[in-house]
C-alpha cells in the first residue's frame, strides 16, 4: 500500500516540461521542428498580397480611363498663367475664375458654408482652411464661337449631390490659404507642344497688357457622378493641345 501510495504521490509531483521530456526526446522534438519548416509555403500566400499590389497600382489608371469614357465634358476658365514655370519645369500652373472666393460669395449655398465652416476672417478668410465643398456649374446655352464657352458656376454644396442634371456637373474644391483648389491647377506640357505654347501664351499677354484682347485659357475636362476630374486638351487662343 506504501509502495502504490508513493508511486501515486511521484507522478502527481512530475512538472508537465518533466513528463513531456520523458515521452519525447530533444532529437525527435528537433526533427519535427525542421520537418514543419521544410513544408512548402501555400501558394495564396504570395497570390493574394500581389493581386492587392496590382489592384493598387493599376486602380489611378483604370479610374481615370472610366472618367474619360462616361465624364461629362466641361469647361473651366483660367484666371492667371505662370509662364515661367512653363520655361524652367514644362508645367503650366493655372488658376480659375472659381478658385477665387469672391467669385462664389453670391452664389446660392456659400453663405451655409461659412456658417458651417468659418474662417479666421469673414472677408479675408472666411473658411476654414481644409474646407471642401462642391461647386455646381452649368453649361452655357448657346456657344457660336469656335473657341469653347466656360461653364457657369449657379451654386454651393456642402455634400456632394447624388444627382445632377444633364447640363451640370459637381466639382470638388478644397479652400486652403485664402485660394480654392480642385486638383486641376498644373499641368505637364509634352515637348513637342512647349514652344508653341509658350509663343501663345506670351502673345496672350501681351495683346492683355495692350488691351487687344481679353481672351483667357481655357481647359477642358471630363467629369465623372462621383465628382473625378481628367484633363483632356488646353486652349490658348484658337489652339487646342492635347494633355
Amino acid at each position: 500500500m506504501k509502495s502504490s501510495e508513493s508511486k501515486r504521490e511521484s507522478k502527481k509531483q512530475i512538472s508537465p516540461e518533466s513528463e513531456f521530456n520523458q515521452k519525447v526526446s530533444f532529437k525527435n522534438y528537433i526533427k519535427t521542428i525542421e520537418g514543419e519548416s521544410k513544408k512548402p509555403i501555400p501558394f495564396w500566400r504570395f497570390l493574394v498580397p500581389l493581386l492587392i499590389q496590382t489592384g493598387i497600382i493599376f486602380a489611378v489608371p483604370v479610374q481615370g480611363s472610366f472618367t474619360n469614357v462616361i465624364g461629362r465634358r466641361t469647361i473651366l476658365q483660367t484666371a492667371s498663367v505662370n509662364s515661367t514655370n512653363l520655361l524652367r519645369d514644362n508645367s503650366l500652373r493655372v488658376d480659375y475664375d472659381i478658385s477665387r472666393a469672391n467669385n462664389l460669395r453670391r452664389l446660392p449655398g456659400w453663405r451655409q458654408l461659412v456658417r458651417q465652416y468659418p474662417g479666421r476672417n469673414r472677408r479675408s478668410a472666411p473658411l476654414a482652411d481644409g474646407t471642401r465643398f462642391y461647386v455646381i456649374l452649368q453649361q452655357p446655352q448657346f456657344s457660336n464661337s469656335s473657341i469653347p464657352t466656360a461653364w457657369r458656376p449657379i451654386r454651393i454644396a456642402t455634400r456632394r449631390p447624388n444627382s445632377v442634371p444633364q447640363n451640370q456637373v459637381a466639382l470638388e474644391g478644397q479652400y486652403r490659404d485664402g485660394f480654392i483648389t480642385y486638383g486641376l491647377e498644373t499641368y505637364y506640357i509634352r515637348d513637342n507642344q512647349l514652344q508653341q505654347i509658350n509663343r501663345d501664351i506670351a502673345q496672350l499677354q501681351r495683346n492683355r497688357r495692350g488691351r487687344q484682347s481679353r481672351q483667357p485659357i481655357f481647359v477642358e475636362l471630363k467629369v465623372d457622378e462621383q465628382g473625378n476630374t481628367v484633363p483632356v486638351s488646353l486652349w490658348v487662343r484658337d489652339r487646342n493641345y492635347r494633355l
